[in-house]
């Protein structure tokens, strides 16, 4: 599983250059790297020059210093794929972890993957966090693609690494083998919805959303498999100034859907975020 995924990304690596690495990855998630010369210093003898490029892909921007334009442009795109990878070696060890603890890096991993197939990147949330401060433990949630799995550890690194390497499982599951074949569904944009056509969204169109103890969760489910996109509800452990209970809903739509609920109840909650998740959905099928 990861062991020939990590020898082919470093076969990757070995072949292409990271400004070569970075321009690729980029491409495909539709951010260009842009590269700008902040500083240039020649000092008469060529090899006294100095050069600092940085490189902004993504919403980061990362920096490189060289002796030429070309190495100092090699820092920065370098530093940016380290930044996105998450998996240099330093990280590791501050978590008491060697190189040579013979675990491979399920969140290297797990990234090198997404980029490959041109998904979401995964995406890493602190849910829980307990014990003394000697003694904490930590419970983070990783999400892909509408997936989502969660790993615990004494710190908020080896928690993600957990993550990673549950979602790794989950994804080979899915895929029946060793080998990662799975594929995400087709990916939803919000745009579409004005033609869709299934049984539950021509239902949801002329049912009035406020009729009282209506099961808006099952609702909200079912419109979802019939248009193929995933319904994920998060809590909110802060209660409103009147006491309630918060809840969001996530619809995994192009561009995500994100909607808010209250309730007295954390089931209220999530059936007021799904109620206004349905509102939407309903107002953008409506439209001519």
């Amino acid at each position: 599983m990861a062991d020939a995924q990590v020898a082919m990304a470093n076969q990757r690596c070995q072949e292409k250059t990271p400004v070569q690495i970075l321009h690729e990855y980029g491409i495909k998630m539709g951010s260009a790297p842009v590269y700008e010369l902040i500083q240039a210093q020649a000092e008469g003898d060529m090899h006294q020059s100095s050069f600092m490029f940085s490189v902004t892909i993504g919403g980061i921007t990362c920096k490189g210093r060289g002796s030429t334009k070309k190495a100092a442009k090699h820092e920065a795109a370098e530093a940016a794929l380290k930044l996105l990878k998450r998996d240099t070696q330093p990280n590791d060890r501050r978590d008491g972890l060697s190189p040579e603890a013979g675990e491979s890096n399920h969140v290297g991993v797990l990234q090198e993957l997404a980029m490959q197939r041109v998904w979401c990147l995964p995406e890493y949330v602190v849910c829980l966090e307990t014990g003394p401060d000697h003694m904490k433990e930590f419970t983070v949630t990783c999400r892909l693609e509408g997936l989502e799995e969660s790993g615990t550890g004494s710190s908020k690194r080896l928690a993600r690494r957990a993550a990673a390497e549950r979602m790794l499982g989950k994804l080979q599951s899915l895929s029946g083998s060793p080998e990662i074949t799975w594929s995400p569904p087709s990916r939803v944009y919000v745009e579409s919805l004005r033609q869709a056509t299934g049984e539950k969204i021509s239902l949801l169109r002329r049912t009035p959303l406020s009729i009282p103890n209506t099961d808006y969760i099952q609702m909200l489910l079912e419109i979802s498999l019939e248009l193929g996109f995933q319904v994920t509800y998060i809590g909110i452990d802060e209660l409103t100034v009147n006491g309630q209970y918060q809840c969001l809903v996530e619809l995994s739509t192009r561009p995500v859907t994100v909607c808010h609920g209250t309730g007295m109840t954390s089931s209220n909650a999530h059936n007021t975020a799904a109620h206004n998740a349905l509102q939407y959905i309903k107002m953008v099928a409506s439209k001519l």
